[in-house]
């Protein structure tokens, strides 16, 4: 559902957030008004605006709640994670071409499918080709099938289980509970010095951008209209001669792309990737993330993902047994009191006054046609 509000953001306040991000943050931390330590984390919440953007694609502009999106933005994690890795060369603990996981398993070569990811080029292809495949494989059989409502979103969340335990195998040799760490380097650089973690937030930040815009052009497109029509009514899209699957397959392999393009730069910036990322619950949070900011307006999603886990890490820290029930709570106080998200809030107040004032209207027209009356 389209907000007021969402539609009516002046785009020279959008701009300005988008040249803050951008520029004024690393500007700060370069001239040491902002922490690196703040700066990364701030990185890490505008990687997860960009999963978030794409669990709003689906569920709020075309009705579909995937509860397994968190999948697609491991395995873009997982695909820049192979090269980090192999990067490391020889200043990993053994000493040894191989990843420490490998030498520990007994692994005396490098299998053939991790060779090519000692080209950073490749990796980067792979962290598209990989969540789209995977989605578009997923997506035609399920749309095929004319699976949709809450049997789609279990399905996606059974598909996201059964890969985070295949990932926990150590015979897939992906690091198996441990995932990767430890890494060293990126594109030449040290990928631990405050430089290289400027430009890793700056990636973030102008990936969120270009993201928003190409999602924000594409709602607002004839494919846009089509795709707010299957989620209002897809029988009516049916009818008129569209083929909801394809679009809505189209959309699937879309969000899977963007969650796994969030994915390859939350790797580097927190250090380590494992199959905990792609655990449902994980995924189930980012579905939070877009209700407490307000589905379908592209801005809710970024609001909600960057408020929520500032949240987050403020009660881990202060409440670290309570982080749940607060995260629990506040979705169900959104769900019942703020239907819209926090986007929504300024016209549920308008909408509240303009009832207000109808009120008022009807009942002093009331006394005015009662007085009438007397005076007769």
């Amino acid at each position: 559902m389209n907000h007021p509000l969402a539609n009516k953001v002046p785009n020279l306040a959008l701009a300005a957030i988008a040249l803050f991000l951008v520029v004024g943050m690393p500007a700060l931390n370069a001239a040491g008004s902002i922490e690196d330590f703040t700066l990364n984390t701030w990185g890490k919440y505008l990687c997860y605006a960009i999963l978030a953007i794409s669990v709003d694609l689906l569920w709020g502009y075309t009705g579909l709640l995937c509860l397994g999106q968190c999948l697609f933005f491991a395995l873009g994690g997982y695909m820049m994670g192979m090269h980090l890795m192999l990067m490391i060369g020889k200043l990993g603990a053994y000493k040894s071409d191989l990843p420490d996981f490998m030498v520990f398993l007994g692994r005396k070569e490098l299998p053939g499918f991790w060779e090519p990811f000692h080209s950073f080029p490749f990796a980067a292809l792979m962290v598209f080709l990989l969540p789209g495949v995977i989605g578009g494989i997923f997506g035609y059989l399920a749309f095929r099938s004319r699976i949709k409502g809450v049997y789609f979103s279990i399905l996606t969340q059974a598909l996201t289980y059964g890969a985070a335990l295949m990932f926990f195998r150590n015979e897939l040799y992906m690091g198996g509970n441990n995932g990767f760490t430890d890494f060293r380097s990126i594109l030449g650089a040290d990928i631990r010095s405050p430089e290289t973690r400027r430009m890793l937030y700056l990636a973030s930040a102008i990936t969120l951008v270009l993201v928003f815009m190409f999602c924000k052009w594409l709602t607002t497109s004839r494919y846009g209209l089509i795709q707010r029509a299957i989620r209002d009514s897809e029988n009516r899209v049916l009818f008129s001669g569209y083929s909801a699957a394809n679009f809505k397959l189209f959309v699937f392999v879309i969000c899977a792309m963007i969650a796994g393009v969030g994915g390859a730069l939350y790797v580097p910036q927190v250090g380590i990737i494992n199959p905990s990322e792609m655990m449902t619950e994980k995924s189930l949070e980012a579905v939070v993330w877009v209700a407490v900011g307000g589905r379908g307006t592209l801005i809710g999603p970024i609001i909600g993902a960057v408020l929520v886990n500032y949240l987050k890490s403020w009660a881990t820290t202060k409440y670290p047994d309570f982080w749940l029930i607060i995260m629990g709570a506040s979705f169900v106080l959104v769900v019942l009191f703020l239907p819209k998200g926090i986007v929504g809030i300024p016209a549920q107040i308008r909408e509240w006054l303009a009832r207000r004032e109808g009120r008022r209207a009807a009942a002093a027209e009331e006394e005015l046609l009662t007085s009438a009356a007397k005076t007769k």
